[in-house]
């Protein structure tokens, strides 16, 4: 065969892997239809988290820091507000009654920091539950189908006068993509629940300790242990047996009130 010959066959062949080639590189990749932590939210996207629960009920915005929110439907935001307010400053609410009480799921994105476009892609980052009336400890688990607590009495657990904060399974090198906290690459990120009561909870923390809404989100351990040693008391795992065995304190010491001596 000619030399002529020869490239006259390699041009024809490059000319015919052309149209693959071409609609390999614009076909857009993959879905990623997995979450990172086993409670089977953090870390989907927006689209993969309305496609396995539906559309929302509500989507609300939140007033800079504090817990105030407003409310819209979803046919509102998706046709007005989410150009006006942010996509990202908006949480997909869900509600549920379960056991005769109100279960609202409120999910909040951040967006991928990799999409520049005017539409960024979203993944789920918090998972927001109120709870109406309050509940238990114990009864949550009953409520919240997400979480499996361990059961292990070293489980990571911490407490404040406010809140419960448990830790379950290995980290997630994928979870960085949810975090916020400067310097993330340097830690590992755990899925995490953290209980909290509006009335405060008692010094003596026991099952029946009454919860008004609880967070599903990824926290770092070692984050935890360095940074917040003041804030976060280390306790037993709740759910534990080890936990449920624990004495009651000696109730506190009786004042007598001092009787009066009059002089005869």
């Amino acid at each position: 065969m000619t030399l002529q010959g020869l490239l006259i066959r390699l041009i024809s062949a490059w000319f015919l892997l052309l149209p693959s080639t071409l609609v390999t590189l614009l076909l857009p990749s993959p879905v990623r239809a997995a979450a990172y932590f086993e409670d089977g939210f953090l870390g989907l996207s927006q689209a993969e988290l309305r496609e396995k629960l539906g559309a929302p009920y509500a989507v609300r915005d939140r007033k800079a820091a504090l817990r105030v929110f407003n409310y819209y439907s979803f046919k509102d935001w998706e046709n007005y507000y989410k150009k006006l307010i942010s996509p990202q400053n908006g949480e997909d609410v869900y509600n549920y009654k379960r056991g005769g009480v109100d279960v609202r799921y409120s999910f909040g994105y951040v967006p991928d920091p990799n999409d520049t476009s005017e539409l960024p892609a979203l993944y789920v980052s918090l998972v927001d539950i109120e709870f109406s009336p309050s509940i238990p400890i114990e009864q949550i688990p009953s409520l919240v189908p997400e979480l499996r607590p361990p059961t292990e009495p070293t489980a990571p657990a911490f407490r404040s006068n406010l809140w419960v904060l448990i830790f379950k399974g290995p980290p997630s090198s994928q979870a960085q993509l949810i975090v916020r906290e400067r310097g993330k690459e340097r830690l590992d990120w755990s899925l995490a629940f953290q209980m909290f009561a509006l009335q405060g909870l008692p010094e003596f923390l026991t099952v029946q300790a009454k919860i008004d809404r609880m967070e599903i989100s990824a926290q770092s351990i070692e984050m935890v242990k360095q940074r917040q040693r003041l804030t976060h008391e280390p306790i037993l795992n709740p759910f534990s047996k080890e936990f449920a065995r624990q004495p009651s304190p000696p109730p506190p010491p009786t004042k007598k009130i001092p009787v009066p001596k009059y002089a005869d």
